[in-house]
């Protein structure tokens, strides 16, 4: 490697016990395929307070390794490359796809190694190091390429929050010919409203338990209509769309109530996309379902051909995920940056490097 590059570098581990652990560790050296990118922005993902932050709670593809550096929503610029790279090379400004599967599975064939059960399948933060460092090593196949029109942070939250987002915009649809209901506006639902709104959605509605995050939506200036949460919702919702319901429901919020709002405020034909994980919803099929001829799709994460096409779309849309951060923290305050994304009391949390550098 350069003699530029450091032989050590702090690195951020969480040992589940509602606290940040900064550890040296040695600045690994990239073999065939891989490269050494140096971290330029790495955002929270609420994946990581739920599962690993607080008691080390994911199993399966969410079981984290004690001792692995955090986070897997890193960007940066590749300061260093193995033999064997095909595409990539250094000074290329990257997002990594925080998956990295074994490459010959159905699924992984089908660009989704978030699917991927093989034993090969290692994520970044999870089962391998992750971006929370002054570098990270990833393996080629992962990386997506970053425009100049975006920023770092903007990358970053592509490499989950945004792509999982996206993907379940696809999945059902949106135009200018629908409203869109949002529930849960944390990161994931300000995002749906951003996406919803670059896709043509004149008519958005947001719902949240939180006054802060009802504030925060107000002053992105992302929707039509934001309502505190209640059991009125519903009705409220009806009022205004004619009383027909909206077309579109998506929500992030894993809350029963908010679930069950999405399906009962749509209407007849309507799609509703859950992306909020844990929890559960009851409602009655016949009468919530059936007889109006809706339906319901499960979305996680996407596909790295997806994610690659969301960041052109992005840079041509002329959007800035950014705008969603409203806290940076350096890498020696990650204490601070997990803890306030924990508390729920704002949006997007990122830890940036170098000031971030476009």
């Amino acid at each position: 490697m350069s003699n530029s590059i450091p032989a050590t570098m702090t690195g951020a581990t969480l040992p589940g016990n509602s606290s940040v652990v900064l550890r040296n560790f040695q600045v690994p050296v990239p073999g065939h395929g891989e490269v050494l990118i140096r971290v330029k922005s790495s955002t929270i993902c609420g994946s990581d307070i739920r599962c690993i932050y607080h008691q080390h709670l994911g199993k399966g593809p969410e079981g984290y390794q004690t001792g692995m550096i955090a986070g897997h929503e890193p960007a940066g610029q590749i300061v260093a490359s193995g033999p064997g790279c095909r595409r990539f090379r250094e000074g290329d400004r990257v997002v990594i796809y925080h998956i990295s599967g074994c490459g010959v599975c159905n699924d992984c064939r089908r660009g989704y190694m978030i699917s991927c059960t093989s034993s090969y399948r290692r994520a970044y933060g999870w089962q391998r190091n992750g971006g929370m460092a002054e570098y990270v090593l990833a393996e080629e196949k992962d990386l997506v390429l970053l425009p100049p029109s975006l920023s770092y942070s903007d990358g970053a939250q592509i490499a989950c929050g945004f792509g999982t987002v996206y993907e379940g915009l696809e999945k059902i649809g949106i135009s200018g010919n629908d409203a869109v209901l949002v529930t849960g506006l944390g990161p994931v639902g300000l995002a749906t409203a951003m996406l919803s709104k670059a896709m043509g959605a004149k008519k958005i509605i947001g719902i949240d338990v939180s006054p802060e995050r009802l504030s925060l939506a107000q002053g992105l200036e992302l929707f039509t209509d934001l309502l505190p949460s209640g059991p009125n919702n519903v009705d409220e919702i009806r009022q205004l769309t004619n009383q027909a319901g909206v077309e579109r429901a998506v929500d992030c919020s894993a809350h029963h109530q908010a679930r069950l709002t999405c399906i009962q405020a749509t209407r007849k034909w309507g799609k509703i996309c859950f992306l909020g994980e844990g929890g559960t919803v009851s409602f009655n099929p016949s009468e919530d379902m059936i007889h109006d001829q809706k339906t319901i799709y499960g979305s996680w994460v996407t596909t790295i051909w997806r994610m690659e096409e969301l960041v052109e779309r992005i840079a041509r849309w002329g959007i800035h995920p950014d705008q969603l951060i409203t806290h940076r923290f350096p890498l020696a305050k990650a204490t601070d940056a997990y803890s306030l994304m924990a508390s729920g009391r704002c949006g997007k949390v990122a830890v940036v490097f170098d000031e971030e550098v476009k």
